[in-house]
């Protein structure tokens, strides 16, 4: 018996896969504990308009976040960090301090988990962070840091 299951089983696929089991397992398991319907026709026309609906979400998700990454590289983010005798800096720039000042200044609202610092900034001048906003998508930030 051919199964769409509508939810990821163990050792046998993942939600929205069509499997053969035997008529026993799919009778006495899968159906009674809703883990897959039968795979009839009109199953089979639902799981398609489910994927396409998936696809077409997903596609729109992709085009937000190009547009975004667009409005992103033409922005640019200042930060002020207090500077002692010499240049020495008093603390640093994290990414929740860049997340912030984006917001402020260019009206972006950006999860600061996404921006990718790999330590935070301790020194003036101007560097390129980079922002992933979705797994295909990846922007590179400009940020100035200057002296308070």
């Amino acid at each position: 018996m051919e199964v769409i299951l509508t939810q990821d089983v163990k050792s046998l696929g993942k939600k929205g896969d069509i499997v053969k089991v035997s008529d026993g397992y799919a009778r006495n398991y899968i159906l009674p504990k809703k883990l897959g319907v039968e795979a009839t026709k009109q199953n089979l026309y639902e799981l398609k308009l489910q994927k396409d609906a998936e696809e077409r979400r997903q596609q729109e998700i992709l085009d937000e976040a190009k547009a975004l990454a667009k409005k992103m590289e033409a922005s640019t983010v200042t930060l002020k960090i207090k500077v002692g005798e010499g240049g020495k800096t008093f603390g640093s720039i994290s990414t929740k301090e860049i997340a912030a000042a984006l917001k402020e200044q260019s009206g972006i609202e950006l999860d600061r988990k996404k921006i990718q610092l790999s330590e935070p900034i301790k020194n003036l001048g101007t560097y390129n962070v980079g922002v992933k906003l979705h797994p295909n998508v990846t922007v590179d930030l400009k940020v100035v840091v200057v002296a308070e």
